[in-house]
């Protein structure tokens, strides 16, 4: 039995460890993170790419928020109608009266061997004039009239890529806060790994980079017969350890409304998650230690605590305290810290969280962006 004991706290030795280097090493970067004072600003032209498929509603509720942004230098809207059914073309003829920056890219055919949003926002990025790309969806509305502005800022001579933060609204209710945690958790993931180098994502409601990379990466055509992927798969292939930057400026961000159910909610995180697969070996390996340590630091602690109490108690609560702080400062950073007083709560949740999702990895995504 002692050696059986002895076997367990190792392991859970071993899981705490690892959390602590994804802790201490990356996530501590969004953290203490601290924007960088330029001395000169520079204004891009600026071109933003939403695609939308019969979102009539959404169109009236979030596009005038795009239209209005207050950014002096030229820029335009692009918006891709995917072959709608509903009142999209007539809104938007309805809009083009009165904002001459929108400029409308009408679908009238589907990509049949390019599934998923891929093509429809190829169709965009096309069309658009402008270097600098912008992109959102069209469920999302800017936090403030400054967004194009303030995600445009972080561009200099070495950057392709920025990634931006994309919250869901604040409501009543526990999936509401469980909707919103996971958001943060994977901001906290992507933002830091991006800080230390290792950029591997961004999200799609959120998300510039240059035209002329894109376009030199022959946009999406490696991964034209994945569904997903056109926001973290196309940056998982061209970010590398100098040519990304972030933005956590409250005005940037990006604002959804969250699903209402528990059901829509499963089936939108399913179809998330089965792109992982595709990521480049180094991510999977990185990501997936964090996720198998997390996952095993519950069962190792409550197997732990029947042979060496003490050491199992030390270590849980040394994790618990850094996890903590991390959590607290980089809640404040994204806005998001009323969610720090259910912290305890959140980090047992995760446990769940992986029984339920991670068999997503293995799923076969649908083919349809919409």
């Amino acid at each position: 039995m002692q050696y059986i004991g002895r076997i367990i706290i190792i392991a859970f030795a071993f899981v705490i460890v690892c959390q602590l280097f994804y802790y201490l090493y990356y996530f501590i970067r969004l953290a203490f993170y601290q924007s960088k004072k330029k001395t000169a600003s520079q204004e891009y032209p600026v071109s933003v790419v939403i695609c939308a498929k019969d979102e009539a509603a959404k169109i009236v509720k979030n596009l005038p928020g795009v239209l209005l942004q207050d950014y002096k230098t030229t820029h335009e809207i692009v918006m891709v109608n995917d072959n709608s059914v509903d009142d999209t073309k007539f809104l938007l003829e309805e809009f083009q009266k009165k904002f001459k920056q929108l400029q409308v890219v009408t679908l009238t055919q589907e990509a049949k061997l390019i599934v998923g949003k891929k093509f429809p926002l190829s169709m965009g990025i096309k069309e658009s004039k402008y270097d600098t790309l912008l992109l959102t969806d069209a469920d999302c509305t800017p936090a403030s009239e400054f967004w194009i502005q303030k995600m445009q800022e972080a561009y200099d001579e070495n950057i392709d890529i920025v990634l931006g933060y994309g919250p869901y609204a604040k409501r009543k209710g526990t999936l509401n806060k469980i909707i919103r945690f996971e958001t943060f958790h994977t901001a906290l993931q992507y933002l830091s790994f991006a800080l230390a180098g290792d950029a591997y994502m961004g999200v799609g409601r959120n998300l510039s980079y240059k035209r002329n990379v894109f376009l030199k990466n022959k946009g999406f055509s490696s991964i034209n017969m994945i569904p997903g992927g056109d926001d973290d798969l196309f940056i998982n292939k061209i970010a590398n350890k100098s040519n990304t930057a972030i933005v956590i400026d409250k005005e940037a961000y990006t604002i959804s409304e969250p699903k209402k159910t528990w059901k829509e909610w499963k089936k939108q995180k399913f179809r998330h998650y089965t792109t992982a697969k595709y990521y480049k070996p180094k991510y999977k390996f990185l990501l997936g230690l964090y996720s198998l340590s997390g996952f095993f630091v519950y069962p190792l602690f409550i197997a732990s605590l029947f042979y060496f109490w003490k050491i199992a108690l030390a270590l849980f609560a040394i994790r618990m305290i850094v996890l903590a702080f991390v959590w607290y400062r980089s809640m404040e950073k994204l806005e998001e810290q009323d969610l720090w007083k259910y912290f305890i709560l959140f980090d047992v949740w995760m446990f769940l969280y992986y029984i339920v999702f991670a068999p997503s990895i293995l799923r076969k995504p649908a083919k349809k962006w919409k």
